[in-house]
């Protein structure tokens, strides 16, 4: 495992982080972790170097917090940077960031957190934060040793990114970076500018959901003749070429999964691209550019829906027939396999999930492009198919 120095901490961190909101779960019933595989893997991932975990308040349904303070019982907790997130949109008056605070470090069993962040801000989450004193209730929370780091994720325009930078004295940022997502949100932008002010950046997405550990056949050979690594390889080289990025997060929701990312996280050095690795990753950035998906991260905020649609698997079904040419697939899961209440079809518009999607998709309409896709009479007779 390769570290990286973490302003202000006293232990250097590891460039794989653990990402904990795709755990493994009961029944596909998100806020139903499996404990004990989920314990499993994150013992093994920090009995294997892994020191920076990183969890939220209403992951798997306010669940993963509970989970992984049991996992860093007998002894773990002294091995790793732990970092949590305050939920903003719950608070309603400058008692609650405490409130909140309190009852996460009870939940994870801990009497401090070594980074603690301000949860998914864009501009009215920030404007209402900033308003009910935010930043004065960091400054108390360090001064009485509840936190040691204090940073913010994010989900919005550049513009907001440097208002909230230029506000504080931050000691990391969150931001959401892929080689696909280069100008979106914060993007290579903000990456630059966190380096002009020496704040630490942690990445999350950066397989992008997921869509870029599995690409279709044409881009998996374009990636594979270049070099000979795998596509969560080139991702990961990708990103930890910027020596501003300390961290990347990984949800990794199985043992394969992240034995693989260890034995990755081995050759993450800053710096490695070269000219001709860079002319790789623009040409395979034309090729996903030519496909139509729907920009879906499975990050799960626009959930749960009032009239129970799964709004993020229906956009998943959608964009592994575009992605992967799985037409028959999808189409088989959505008519079969999910309830009729969690179908695309079900969908009100009520827009209510609109606002919490980082990713400012217009649900209600790409519901319908679901649908309109996927909706078949068609009698399906295989049982083989992959899901």
């Amino acid at each position: 495992m390769l570290y990286r120095k973490f302003n202000n901490l006293d232990k250097d961190v590891s460039v794989l982080g653990l990402g904990t909101m795709r755990f493994p779960v009961i029944n596909n019933d998100q806020n139903k972790i499996d404990e004990q595989k989920s314990i499993e893997i994150i013992r093994y991932a920090i009995d294997h170097g892994t020191n920076y975990i990183d969890t939220a308040y209403p992951y798997h349904g306010g669940n993963s917090e509970l989970v992984v303070g049991k996992a860093l019982l007998d002894g773990y907790r002294e091995k790793v940077t732990l970092a949590t997130k305050n939920p903003v949109w719950l608070v309603r008056k400058y008692d609650d960031f405490e409130k909140y605070l309190d009852e996460q470090l009870q939940k994870l069993q801990t009497e401090y957190f070594d980074v603690y962040i301000l949860h998914a801000l864009n501009k009215k989450m920030w404007d209402k934060i900033k308003n009910l004193g935010a930043l004065k209730f960091l400054d108390e929370a360090k001064a009485k040793g509840k936190i040691k780091l204090a940073g913010f994720s994010f989900h919005d325009e550049f513009e907001v990114y440097e208002e909230i930078m230029d506000s504080y004295n931050w000691d990391m940022c969150m931001i959401q970076l892929n080689y696909i997502d280069q100008d979106e949100q914060a993007g290579l932008k903000g990456l630059r500018y966190a380096e002009e002010k020496e704040v630490p950046i942690v990445v999350m997405e950066p397989l992008k959901g997921g869509l870029l550990a599995n690409p279709p056949e044409d881009i998996l050979l374009k990636l594979q003749k270049s070099r000979e690594i795998s596509p969560v390889e080139w991702s990961f080289k990708w990103l930890s070429n910027y020596p501003i990025i300390k961290v990347i997060l990984s949800g990794m929701s199985t043992m394969e999964q992240l034995v693989e990312n260890l034995e990755i996280s081995n050759g993450l050095e800053a710096d490695n691209m070269t000219e001709e690795d860079y002319k790789v990753i623009d040409e395979v950035i034309d090729m996903y550019n030519s496909r139509d998906i729907i920009d879906c991260t499975n990050c799960q905020y626009c959930m749960p829906c009032p009239v129970g649609v799964n709004i993020p698997f229906n956009f998943k079904l959608f964009n592994d027939a575009s992605i992967y040419g799985s037409l028959k697939n999808s189409a088989y899961q959505y008519n079969l396999l999910i309830k009729p209440e969690e179908q695309a079809s079900n969908c009100i518009e009520c827009h209510q999930c609109e606002p919490k999607c980082p990713q400012k998709i217009n649900i209600s309409q790409e519901l319908k492009r679901v649908e309109k896709l996927l909706r078949t009479d068609e009698e399906f007779e295989s049982n083989h198919w992959v899901y």
